[in-house]
């Protein structure tokens, strides 16, 4: 009883602390290895745009690794996901600075995005913690897929956005290859399938709300 009361203020804090808090980051904001050109107002809107798709993606980041540690069965796996967590926080800051930097706003569906990878967290934590770790392995995987794919987008002069991608892409591929480590099973495909067609539909409406 007083593991699953733990668990729902640790999930109700997170929830208030990602959505409504300033973040603030362990590591320092990644440093270009140059300087920033002078962005258009199209590139300026472009960048704060792809960097408001990735700011979500953290939002929904937290709310996964939160919602998993909540029903994780291994008390060291439960860790695992809260030490996740918070090194997911980092990302959630370096990209909420990089949009106000850009003077563009976090995405006004945050809360939903929050509540629908909290929900997915927790069936995936339901049906063991194999198939869990393997949700997260498939999830960062395909998280690395999408910021290569921005680094094709953002514009050549933005430096600083792109800085705080790399090291992003870099993390989420570390934090897939501990998931295997640590047993993951591998999902199936119509699983596979359709994280990437709700991917899709989040990245799409966050580009522009």
């Amino acid at each position: 009883m007083t593991l699953m009361i733990d668990s729902v203020l640790t999930a109700a804090d997170s929830a208030l602390r990602t959505l409504f808090a300033r973040p603030h980051a362990t590591r320092a904001t990644p440093v270009p290895s140059q300087a920033t050109g002078e962005l258009s107002e199209a590139e300026r809107r472009e960048a704060g745009a792809l960097m408001r798709v990735n700011h979500v993606g953290e939002v929904c980041a937290q709310a996964l690794y939160t919602a998993q540690a909540a029903v994780a069965r291994d008390p060291g796996l439960r860790a695992h996901f809260i030490e996740a967590a918070h090194e997911e926080t980092d990302h959630l800051a370096w990209t909420r600075q990089r949009l106000d930097e850009l003077g563009a706003r976090p995405s006004i569906l945050n809360p939903l995005w929050y509540a629908g990878a909290f929900g997915l967290g927790l069936v995936a934590g339901r049906l063991g913690d194999p198939l869990s770790l393997g949700f997260v392995a498939e999830t960062e995987r395909q998280v690395e897929a999408h910021l290569d794919s921005h680094l094709d987008r953002l514009p050549p002069g933005d430096s600083a956005s792109r800085a705080v991608v790399e090291q992003m892409k870099l993390d989420e591929a570390r934090h897939a290859s501990q998931a295997v480590d640590a047993g993951a099973a591998e999902l199936p495909a119509p699983a596979k399938a359709m994280m990437r067609v709700a991917s899709r539909v989040m990245t799409t409406l966050a580009h522009r709300i």
